[in-house]
C-alpha cells in the first residue's frame, strides 16, 4: 500500500511540472504571436492601410468627440474616426477654449510617439543615401599640408560648415567651391573652413590625425589643426561669384574709409569686379559709389536699415568721380558674415529652465538658429533630432535637463511638461503656414516638399482634422499653465528681426552687442530654410478644412487678449 501511495506521489509530481512547464510555454507563445501582430499592425499603419483593416475600432472619450485606441503609433486613421465625432457636437462644444485645453492626454502621447518615430525614421534614410554618394565621391582638390590654427583668430574664416557625422573631405571641398573659395580646410573630423588666403603656420603631417566622421581611413585635421586643400581647380570652368545677392541703395556714411576697412578704386568698375575683390578680402558686403568699391561688414554706423529709393542710385556705376556721392550700391557676397558664428555650452548651469516652445512647423529651428548666433550659446531640445545635430546644433545630443543650453525647443503641451520649465518664448506662427511646413517636414525631412501626390492623398485632410486643434490647444495650454511667456509672432518676427530678437535675448536675461546682432541678420536664413515655395496649381486647404481652422484661429485670438498678449496679426483669417 505504501509503494502505490508512493507511486502516485511521484506521478502527481511529475503531472505538476509537466502543467507548469506548458502553461509558462503557452503564454510565452502567445505574448511573442502579440507582439509580432502588434508590430505588423505599427508598419502597416503610416503605409495608408485603413483603419478597419489594421486597427481595433476605437472607443470614443467622452467630453472630447475624439477617438483614441490605446497603444497606437499613427495618428491618422484613428483621427478620422473621431473627426466624425466631433461634426456631432454643437460648434460651442468643440471648438471652445474648454474642449481644447480639457482633450484627451493620450492623444498628445499618440502625437509625440509619432514625432519621434518619424525623426528615428528619416536618420537611416539620410545615412543610406550619403554611403552611395561617398562611394563616387573623390578627392579633387590638391592637399596643401597640415597647418595650426587659432579659433580665436582664424585664417580660413570665409565660412564655415558643420557636420558632426557625416563630414568627409570632398563634402568640405565642394562646400567651399561653390562658393568660389580658394582653399578648404578640415578640423576635427566635422568642421569645414573655408577661405582665400593660406594659412601661414604649417605643422607637422602627424599632427593630422582626425578621422573624418563621414569617411573612415580619410583624414579631416585634428585638435587646433586644418587639412588644407586648394580646391579652386575644382570649378574652373564655372562661372565665380555666381551668387552676389543686391540688398538695395543706402545713403554713403559720411567717411567710407572709416567705415569700411578695404577700399579700390577702379575706372570702369562693375559688380563683378567689386564682389571679386571684398570675397578675395573675405568681406560680406561690397559697396559701390562710383567708381569706388569698399568693403566691410553691417555695423552700427552703417546698418542696412532704412534704405533709400533705388532711383537716388541709378547710373552710379557709370559716374566718373562719386567722391561727394551721397548714395551707394550694396551687394551681399558669397562670403559668410562669421563674427557670429562661434557657439559654445553654458560655462555654469543656468538656473531658470527655459523652453522655447512652438507648434511643429512654427519655424523653431529658424528661432533656435538665431539665439545661438545672436548669444554665442547653443539651445537644447527635448526631442533628438540627428539631422539637426548634424548640422550643427550641438544641443540635440545634450540631456534637455542639463541645463548647459540657453534654452530648450520642445512642442509638448500637456500641464506636466509646461510646468517643468521656470519661463518660455511661445512662438506662434500662421496655422495654414504651420500645418504646411509640418506636412513637408513628415514627408521630406527638413529642407524638401512633400509631393502633389502627398498633398492629394488621404494623408493630407487626416492631417489637417488632428493637427488643426493641436496647434489651438498648444497655445491655450501654455497660455494656462506657463509661468513666464514671451509671445513671439513668427510673422512679426520675419519682418522686423532685430527688434524681436532684442526682445528674445532680454527675455533670456542676455546681453550681445550691436555688431553680433547685424551678423545674425545678415546670416539670418541658416542651413534648415527650405529653398523658395514650392508653387502648387491646386488649393491644399477645401472650405471644410478652412472653417474649421478659422475658428481655433478666433478661439486663440481671444485667449491671447483675455491674457493681455497681441492678438493674432489679421493675415492669419484667409479672406
Amino acid at each position: 500500500m505504501a509503494k502505490a501511495f508512493f507511486r502516485l506521489q511521484k506521478f502527481l509530481r511529475r503531472t505538476q511540472f509537466l502543467l507548469f512547464f506548458l502553461t509558462a510555454a503557452y503564454l510565452m507563445a502567445g505574448s511573442l504571436l502579440l507582439l509580432q501582430r502588434t508590430r505588423l499592425v505599427v508598419q502597416q499603419g503610416p503605409r495608408g492601410t485603413s483603419a478597419g483593416q489594421a486597427l481595433l475600432v476605437p472607443e470614443a472619450v467622452p467630453g472630447t468627440g475624439l477617438a483614441e485606441p490605446r497603444g497606437a503609433q499613427s495618428p491618422s486613421p484613428r483621427l478620422l474616426a473621431g473627426t466624425a465625432a466631433l461634426r456631432e457636437l454643437a460648434p460651442s462644444q468643440r471648438h471652445g477654449p474648454h474642449w481644447l485645453t480639457a482633450r484627451n492626454s493620450e492623444l498628445r502621447q499618440l502625437r509625440r510617439r509619432w514625432f519621434h518615430r518619424f525623426i528615428s525614421d528619416q536618420e537611416p534614410m539620410q545615412t543610406a543615401g550619403l554611403k552611395a554618394m561617398k562611394r563616387t565621391a573623390e578627392h579633387k582638390g590638391t592637399y596643401m599640408g597640415c597647418f595650426s590654427d587659432d579659433s580665436r583668430e582664424r585664417t580660413l574664416k570665409g565660412a564655415v560648415f558643420y557636420d558632426l557625422r557625416k563630414m568627409t573631405v570632398s563634402h568640405c571641398q565642394e562646400a567651399c567651391a561653390e562658393r568660389a573659395y580658394t582653399y578648404a580646410g578640415l578640423a576635427y573630423g566635422a568642421e569645414c573652413y573655408c577661405g582665400n588666403k593660406l594659412p601661414v603656420t604649417a605643422s607637422r603631417p602627424e599632427e593630422c590625425n582626425s578621422e573624418c566622421k563621414g569617411e573612415k581611413g580619410s583624414i579631416c585635421g585634428g585638435v587646433n589643426r586644418l587639412s588644407v586643400y586648394r580646391v579652386e581647380e575644382l570649378w574652373a570652368a564655372a562661372p565665380r561669384r555666381r551668387n552676389v545677392i543686391y540688398r538695395g541703395c543706402f545713403r554713403a556714411p559720411e567717411n567710407l574709409t572709416d567705415t569700411f576697412p578695404a577700399s579700390l578704386i577702379q575706372p570702369n568698375l562693375t559688380v563683378e569686379m567689386c564682389s571679386e575683390f571684398c570675397s578675395k578680402k573675405e568681406f560680406p558686403l561690397a559697396v559701390i559709389r562710383g567708381r569706388e568699391c569698399y568693403c566691410g561688414y553691417p555695423t552700427g554706423r552703417f546698418s542696412l536699415h532704412g534704405g533709400a529709393d533705388r532711383q537716388l542710385c541709378s547710373g552710379m556705376l557709370n559716374i566718373s568721380s562719386a567722391a561727394g556721392g551721397k548714395y551707394c550700391l550694396v551687394y551681399q557676397t558669397p562670403v559668410q558674415d562669421t563674427r557670429c558664428t562661434d557657439r559654445k555650452f553654458l560655462t555654469t548651469k543656468s538656473k531658470v529652465f527655459v523652453a522655447l516652445s512652438s507648434f511643429p512647423g512654427a519655424g523653431n529651428t529658424w528661432a533656435r538658429h538665431l539665439i545661438e548666433h545672436a548669444t554665442g550659446y547653443y539651445t537644447g531640445s527635448y526631442y533628438f533630432d540627428g539631422a539637426l545635430y548634424n548640422k550643427g546644433f550641438k544641443g540635440e545630443k545634450d540631456h534637455w535637463r542639463s541645463r548647459r543650453t540657453i534654452c530648450v525647443k520642445t512642442h509638448e503641451s500637456g500641464k506636466t511638461e509646461i510646468e517643468m520649465f521656470d519661463s518660455a518664448i511661445l512662438l506662434i506662427r500662421n496655422p495654414y503656414k504651420s500645418l504646411m511646413a509640418e506636412f513637408n517636414r513628415k514627408f521630406a525631412g527638413h529642407l524638401g516638399y512633400a509631393t502633389d501626390r502627398n498633398w492629394k492623398s488621404k494623408e493630407w485632410p487626416d492631417f489637417v482634422n488632428s493637427y488643426a486643434s493641436w496647434w489651438a490647444s498648444h497655445v491655450l495650454d501654455w497660455l494656462k499653465y506657463g509661468k513666464r511667456l514671451l509671445v513671439i509672432h513668427y510673422e512679426d518676427l520675419k519682418q522686423s528681426l532685430i527688434p524681436k530678437l532684442k526682445e528674445m535675448v532680454e527675455f533670456l536675461n542676455m546681453t550681445v552687442t550691436e555688431d553680433r546682432l547685424l551678423c545674425v541678420e545678415n546670416n539670418r536664413d541658416g542651413n534648415f530654410k527650405r529653398s523658395g515655395a514650392k508653387q502648387k496649381n491646386f488649393e491644399p486647404f477645401t472650405q471644410e478644412m478652412k472653417d474649421l481652422i478659422n475658428r481655433y484661429i478666433l478661439t486663440v485670438d481671444e485667449a491671447l487678449r483675455g491674457r493681455n498678449f497681441t492678438g493674432l496679426p489679421r493675415e492669419y483669417v484667409p479672406r
